[in-house]
């Protein structure tokens, strides 16, 4: 059984202070004891001060220097006092009061390291995300970094995000180490977390942080001979996608930044067993399976 304030909602910010407000009032109307942790990455628009005035009780770590989401969700990891770890994106708020104490009970099988909690993009579309359907346990591939919760030890013990991402596709380089060392991710049943994307995420950032950290992951997790085929794939199918959609150059500087860091990494390859890739894919291709119809 998890203990009382077993968990830790965490929220990394940077110069969205009207956003996180929601956010923060969100996490104090959960109907369980949590810990709040809030990190703010060299935000400039007082939102360390609007913490303080406002919300006292949160754990509020403010960092003069920004060095991104990637590294501020690990340094949590080492701060936070919860069992597990619920992660939250400042512009995205609980929908209902008791998603942590639901998110919690879907702990409840030692395999399951962490739950996909079930989430709404408001500004996309009604369509509810990663929500499990009402009879049995599911599992899934990865999950979404607004809307998710993780065992904070088995995080730990796993070292937590590839830090050398910085910005993007950290859930699914995770998600596939997590499965190979025996865990899964399961999908949650809880109400869903409603993300409201902000407007400012920077179209060139996602785009070559996308394409980079796609090649990144192919490199260190695919084993051989997948590698060979993944990669190109990866590389080919990115800069296609940036031509339909007017990115092209932002998907070949990704390209060239993905290249230079494989090359600075060319022996820091530790790919996940070919079993484990294989699952992966056909969780990510197939969609979610029912616990023991899986094979790992």
């Amino acid at each position: 059984m998890l203990r009382d304030q077993a968990a830790t909602v965490v929220i990394t910010t940077k110069n969205r202070k009207d956003e996180l407000r929601v956010a923060v009032r969100s996490a104090l109307a959960q109907t369980t004891s949590i810990e709040i942790l809030v990190i703010d990455d060299g935000s400039t628009d007082g939102t360390a001060e609007m913490l303080r005035v406002e919300f006292p009780s949160v754990n509020l770590q403010r960092r003069e220097e920004s060095r991104g989401l990637i590294v501020r969700r690990n340094e949590a990891a080492r701060l936070a006092r919860g069992e597990i770890l619920i992660s939250i994106d400042d512009d995205a708020e609980f929908s209902a009061p008791d998603i942590v104490e639901a998110t919690l009970r879907d702990f409840d099988d030692p395999r399951v390291a962490a739950v996909a909690i079930p989430f709404t993009d408001i500004n996309k579309g009604p369509m509810v995300k990663q929500k499990a359907p009402p009879v049995g346990r599911w599992i899934t591939n990865e999950y979404i970094g607004t809307a998710h919760a993780v065992r904070r030890d088995i995080f730990t013990r796993l070292g937590g995000y590839r830090e050398v991402l910085v910005h993007q596709g950290e859930e699914g380089d995770f998600c596939i180490r997590l499965l190979d060392a025996g865990f899964v991710v399961r999908l949650g049943s809880a109400e869903p977390i409603l993300h409201y994307e902000s407007p400012k995420r920077s179209a060139a950032r996602m785009n070559i942080y996308g394409q980079r950290n796609l090649m990144l992951f192919a490199w260190h997790n695919v084993p051989m001979p997948y590698l060979l085929v993944h990669l190109p794939a990866t590389i080919w199918n990115g800069l296609v996608w940036g031509f339909k959609e007017g990115v092209l150059i932002y998907r070949l500087e990704g390209t060239c930044r993905g290249v230079a860091v494989i090359l600075k990494q060319l022996f820091e390859r530790r790919p996940v067993r070919p079993n484990t890739y294989l699952e992966f894919r056909r969780l990510k291709k197939n969609g979610p399976a029912q616990v023991g119809t899986a094979s790992g």
